[in-house]
């Protein structure tokens, strides 16, 4: 029995923009890093969930989920380590074999969320919207006045065409092929990513401010 689509964390990006500083996921936001501030609120949301990442960042995955919810990648791990060549495992994997593989572990789940690790603001309720457009659509997606954004969400129907993805597309030409619904948010977060440390500084700004709200 299944609890409603699963979250599928996307956190094997090698974050080559970022490298000199340390992984971008590793960096500290609030009193928790990246990647601690989306899975906690991908865990407020009370969805399954899966984190598909490389063994540099297993320990800081495993500081908020339990190591059943971790799935590491070994060719995007080697790439990390430098120990693969980069444009190699972009072609090989890329998004689309973390995609895969979240599916894969989670195949039983009514539906999947593609959640990007580096969009830390995305906020529970979002994720919740999202995931019960799925009743009725094939595939939806979280958006801000008119802007679209994150997570993706897509119907277990759509199981066969995600498990076998690969390279660097995502699930782009799923999307081309089936409608989308747009589910609009009050949510600025589905729109803020971290690529650069420039962005870093963007989102700690953003959830200072949010910290200062009263709840």
């Amino acid at each position: 029995m299944t609890s409603g689509p699963a979250i599928i964390v996307l956190a094997a990006g090698l974050g080559s923009r970022f490298q000199d500083a340390g992984h971008k996921l590793s960096q500290p936001l609030g009193g928790t890093s990246v990647l601690g501030a989306t899975l906690t609120h991908a865990m407020g949301s009370g969805l399954p969930l899966v984190v598909i990442t490389t063994e540099a960042l297993v320990a800081e995955a495993a500081r908020h989920v339990a190591g059943q919810d971790i799935v590491v990648l070994e060719a995007a791990s080697r790439a990390v380590a430098g120990r693969g060549d980069l444009r190699a495992v972009n072609a090989r994997l890329g998004m689309g074999a973390s995609i895969a593989a979240g599916v894969s572990a989670r195949s039983k789940a009514d539906g999947w969320l593609v959640l990007p690790a580096d969009m830390p603001l995305v906020q529970s309720s979002t994720l919740l919207q999202v995931a019960a457009a799925l009743r009725d659509h094939t595939i939806a997606y979280a958006q801000l006045h008119g802007q679209r954004g994150h997570p993706v969400g897509f119907n277990a129907e759509l199981y066969s065409e995600l498990v076998t993805l690969q390279g660097d597309e995502g699930a782009r030409r799923v999307v081309s092929r089936y409608p989308a619904q747009p589910i609009e948010v009050d949510d600025p977060g589905v729109l803020v990513d971290v690529d650069t440390v420039a962005d870093l500084e963007r989102v700690r700004s953003l959830w200072a401010r949010l910290e200062a709200v009263p709840q």
